[in-house]
């Protein structure tokens, strides 16, 4: 912390990729404006007019300390992270799922209390399970320079007889973590999922392997779906796990047009009725807050919707953006997100080993999916999700862990412009190839 200090005050604090820097300055800003501005209703049900920006401001400053502290470790002492972080997650998620956790929030037990402190587990099993697929595809493959034809390549595969240590090591984790997560938090899962499905590739696992797992795991879905549209709702909501899956089927047959017990029900009422209806509300509401920028935007701070919005603070507080800044500031949101990844993409070229840069494109990958998750479902290009806008949206546990991804992708933009600064200069090589590999006996 000394050290920390001493730096502050030399103006050496702030190290790293100083895009990144810039990015997370920017968003930090965005949200104190944004929450403030889409807190109204927590301002009038709990009575304290500067409550909910100053909690946002206290956690985005914890999460500040947070960088400032982790972006300073150095990024090999992150592949021992996993092995507490992932059996912790996996417990912590157990407890949840079996014992309710902090009880039920709109029909899920995602959160877990521990005296008077509540976050979700879902956010660690994120962070964990990226940080241990990192580390299994970076202790799983090598990567050497041959010569072809008279030309030099790099080339980068798996390690002698371990073809299928990756995929079965980083599969049992993702199942067993998604899985948890899945019983009440359907849209993290999914996310999750993608994003190691897309390190797997990006880290040379072998495709047949992949494609084989992903044609059981759809063939389990499918089975799950029959289950979903067989079973009525009413035994459905009874039996353990699947109660998140009853709202998940109306939310994607409303998308679809198709007519369910509800849809049914709702087409004796007038079509104002349907549309303000508790199951359609936010996202009639977000539609109107769109409409409502006309463009320009009414101005920071002049929201209408917020009053009438529900969640306006975290699941749709891009809809209350677009509504105060116009579609000037709705893109430039989608643009700082958009820089971020491709800042994250540029970090890991210039990493000269695997973990690193593996590390830095799943937690980037990550961030950015779940933004425009968000942002789809605000605009309503996909179902309601429950999704927060990483480090804009009001709630402690993602900005914490979100500035944890932050901090560790300083930390890796450090290590590379280190490595890159440390590198003998060596004559390059002409027409330089690379190519996925797997030695001798890997593919037996």
């Amino acid at each position: 912390m000394g050290k920390i200090v001493s730096d502050f005050f030399k103006g050496h604090l702030f190290k790293g990729d100083k895009s990144v820097w810039m990015i997370y300055f920017f968003l930090c800003m965005i949200s104190l404006v944004e929450v403030y501005s889409a807190s109204s209703r927590l301002t009038f049900e709990g009575g304290h007019h500067w409550g909910p920006m100053v909690s946002q401001a206290g956690f985005l400053l914890l999460g500040l300390v947070i960088i400032l502290i982790v972006h300073r470790i150095p990024c090999k002492w992150f592949m021992l992270f996993p092995f507490v972080l992932l059996p912790l997650a996996v417990l912590m998620l157990l407890y949840t799922a079996v014992f309710g956790g902090g009880g039920e929030i709109n029909e899920t037990h995602r959160w877990l209390s521990i005296g008077s402190v509540s976050f979700q587990p879902s956010e660690i099993a994120k962070a964990a399970l990226l940080m241990a697929t990192a580390v299994v595809l970076a202790k799983t493959q090598t990567e050497k320079e041959e010569y072809v034809r008279g030309k030099k390549r790099k080339v980068v595969g798996a390690i002698r007889g371990k073809r299928y240590l990756a995929f079965a090591i980083i599969g049992i984790s993702t199942i067993v973590v998604c899985g948890l997560i899945f019983l009440d938090n359907v849209s993290t899962a999914l996310m999750l999922f993608f994003v190691v499905l897309v390190m797997m590739f990006i880290g040379h696992v072998p495709k047949d392997l992949m494609f084989k797992g992903l044609l059981v795991i759809a063939g389990i879905g499918m089975f799950f779906a029959s289950l979903a549209i067989v079973i009525p709702e009413p035994t459905l909501k009874e039996i353990p796990g699947c109660k998140r899956l009853v709202t998940v089927k109306h939310r994607i047959m409303r998308v679809m047009g198709v007519d369910d017990e509800e849809s049914l029900a709702q087409k004796q009422k007038s079509e104002t009725k349907k549309l303000l209806d508790d199951k359609n509300s936010q996202t009639t509401y977000a539609y109107i807050a769109v409409a409502n920028s006309n463009v320009i935007g009414l101005g920071p701070g002049n929201s209408i919707e917020r009053d009438f919005l529900q969640h306006a603070e975290s699941d749709f507080i891009y809809a209350i953006i677009i509504e105060e800044l116009g579609v000037i500031g709705a893109l430039f949101v989608a643009f700082l997100y958009l820089t971020l990844l491709i800042r994250v993409g540029r970090i890991a070229l210039r990493c000269p080993t695997f973990f690193p840069a593996y590390l830095v494109l799943g937690f980037g990958i990550m961030m950015v999916l779940q933004a425009f998750v968000n942002m789809s479902v605000a605009v309503g290009l996909v179902p309601v999700t429950g999704q927060t806008l990483p480090l804009i949206s009001k709630g402690g546990t993602s900005i914490l862990i979100t500035s944890f991804y932050i901090a560790v992708i300083l930390s890796v933009s450090r290590y590379a412009e280190k490595k890159e600064q440390n590198a003998k200069l060596v004559e390059a090589m002409p027409e330089k190839e690379t190519s996925e590999y797997y030695t001798e006996g890997a593919m037996s």
